[in-house]
């Protein structure tokens, strides 16, 4: 019997994937679940299992765009599985690319002895270059010009350079030097395309401003190092510095709705709810997973959620419906050591926090200079619907949670927010 296997739709308005990468060859024998193909949409990259097992037979090439619902592949379902000496689909795939590399050489090698063997027409070639020697004036001159004389075109006897050969040379702005110049090129994945997309979107569709804003981070330094292995080994999770930004972030959208807010149409849909998107590095390219109704969660609800989606990222198995939604966003570029920048919102949200790395500055405390972890934050928002106002409040009410969270995010009980 032969099964059609067809693309699944991977989510809600998909209507295309594309094949990023074949995990088996054709004619390889194929167990029932096993991951045949890698395939990316515009929101995330997804496996393809076998629907039955039986020996495989491809129907597209890797990099074609294939629409949800077509064959991408037939499996014979009568045929029986190989014996132990059967060859895997990696060693096969080696020998085949042994045998391409080898004809190839073979190809060309005649190729290339006769690009290698001498022109005829080089004989014509008259350009003399100096042979080292130049005159006491031409030496002055190149001297002058900082030129050496090796590279420079000597007209006189023996390739001798002149006077007037040095004073026309002009000294070099940037010539390759034998140094290693190649490129290479290749194709975008959907995802990339679809994040390239969605930022020049943003880009060209909001009105986006930044404003900026420094956090004193001793306050959260003390609590983790009071609890941080104490809420560890009784959560087995560890107390991060997103759990502190998310809960802020929640108190601020409550004070500041219209930042929980976005634009559709002529209308303004603003949110009683609080889905956080956090910005994370994949495998694949940034990756936005969701956590749902943030407002109900925890210190230690917060840190588990971060830490299972950003597992299920890392290991490609985050789904659409994870990265779907969210009504506000954070990113943290100071884990690659980023000083400051300005995030691009994540349409159609309104805003995005940027956290930044921390970095000890000379602060004044009380009329005298200290030393303090200081890490700048960045709020990009849509002014079409967020006034100067609304952002600075907003960027503001995170600064002073973030500086007091025993009393703003913990309710003067750290040992009960913690669940310790």
């Amino acid at each position: 019997m032969i099964l059609e296997m067809k693309v699944p739709s991977p989510g809600e308005s998909i209507t295309e994937v594309e094949i990023a990468t074949w995990l088996v060859a054709d004619g390889d024998y194929v167990e029932k679940d096993q991951a045949i193909a890698e395939v990316d949409s515009d929101k995330a990259t997804l496996e393809l299992p076998a629907e039955a097992s039986g020996t495989i037979t491809l129907k597209a090439e890797e990099g074609d765009a294939v629409a949800v619902g077509a064959v991408v592949c037939l499996i014979d379902t009568s045929a029986e599985k190989p014996g132990g000496g059967s060859e895997s689909s990696e060693k096969k795939e080696a020998v085949k690319s042994e045998s391409k590399e080898e004809a190839k050489e073979t190809k060309e090698a005649p190729a290339e002895a006769k690009k290698q063997a001498p022109k005829p027409e080089a004989k014509a070639e008259t350009k003399t270059y100096a042979t080292g020697t130049a005159s006491p004036a031409a030496k002055k001159i190149l001297a002058e010009k900082n030129m050496d004389a090796s590279g420079i075109f000597g007209s006189g006897k023996d390739g001798r350079i002149t006077k007037d050969d040095a004073v026309n040379a002009v000294p070099s702005m940037g010539t390759p030097t034998g140094g290693n110049r190649s490129s290479s090129r290749s194709r975008m994945s959907m995802l990339r395309r679809k994040v390239a997309e969605r930022l020049v979107e943003a880009k060209n569709t909001t009105a986006m401003l930044t404003t900026f804003n420094e956090v004193d981070m001793s306050p959260i330094f003390a609590l983790r190092n009071e609890y941080k292995e104490t809420f560890k080994s009784k959560h087995g999770v560890g107390l991060g510095f997103m759990s502190f930004f998310t809960l802020a972030v929640v108190r601020a959208l409550k004070m500041y709705p219209d930042v929980n807010s976005m634009i559709d149409g002529n209308e303004m849909i603003t949110y009683d709810f609080v889905d956080i998107s956090i910005a994370v590095s994949g495998p694949k390219g940034l990756m936005v997973p969701v956590i749902r109704n943030a407002e109900n969660l925890s210190f230690r609800g917060v840190e588990d959620e971060v830490k299972r989606l950003a597992l299920r990222a890392r290991d490609g198995k985050i789904t659409v419906d994870e990265m779907t939604g969210g009504t506000f966003t954070i990113s943290n570029g100071g884990v690659f050591g980023s000083m400051l920048s300005t995030p691009i919102i994540n349409p159609p949200q309104s805003g995005i926090l940027g956290m930044h790395n921390i970095v000890e500055r000379p602060v004044a405390i009380d009329g005298h200079v200290e030393i303090r972890p200081i890490m700048y934050v960045a709020l990009s928002y849509d002014h079409r619907i967020i006034d100067g106002k609304e952002s600075v409040g907003f960027l503001v009410a995170i600064k002073e949670a973030l500086e007091n969270p025993t009393e703003l995010l913990m309710d003067n009980d750290v040992k009960r927010a913690l669940e310790l």
